[in-house]
């Protein structure tokens, strides 16, 4: 009998092993138009709670921890999201949110829509705004 647990106990453990073998982490997907227009900003340390409904021009999510904010014409703001925004990123997603405030705020709830069957596949809370600045042209390189 004693043989037998210790059967069981390998045959489990070797399953155990085997498993988690097979475990993949997940890769972030990325936007890689959003990335590379975040990547023309800097982050000023110009922090403010909450933005104006009417000022937004739209939300990209670059990760599904980053989501650059347009406002106006030519201005963005970054928001790194507490937590992780499930599926942001993907294509054929949306992001939505509604407030009975004028204005977007810290902590505001931001849910992740199919566009096909309107199902809600993620939501995740703003975190605050950070104002970006555009990085200056890089001069060119002198010639030696």
């Amino acid at each position: 009998m004693n043989t037998r647990i210790r059967l069981l106990a390998g045959a489990f453990a070797g399953v155990a092993i085997a498993a988690a073998g097979c475990a993949t982490t997940p890769v972030e997907r990325v936007d890689e138009g959003a990335a590379k227009l975040l990547a023309q900003y800097d982050r000023t340390g110009e922090v403010t709670s909450c933005l104006g409904i009417r000022e937004i021009s739209s939300i990209r999510p670059v990760t599904e921890k980053t989501f650059l904010v347009r406002v106006g014409a030519n201005q963005y703001y970054v928001n790194d999201i507490s937590g992780r925004c499930s599926g942001a990123t993907m294509s054929g997603n949306r992001l939505q949110y509604s407030t009975s405030l004028s204005q977007l705020c810290r902590n505001e709830i931001i849910h992740v829509v199919d566009n096909a069957n309107g199902f809600n596949v993620g939501s995740c809370g703003l975190g605050s705004f950070e104002k970006l600045k555009k990085k200056p042209d890089a001069e060119p390189e002198e010639q030696q």
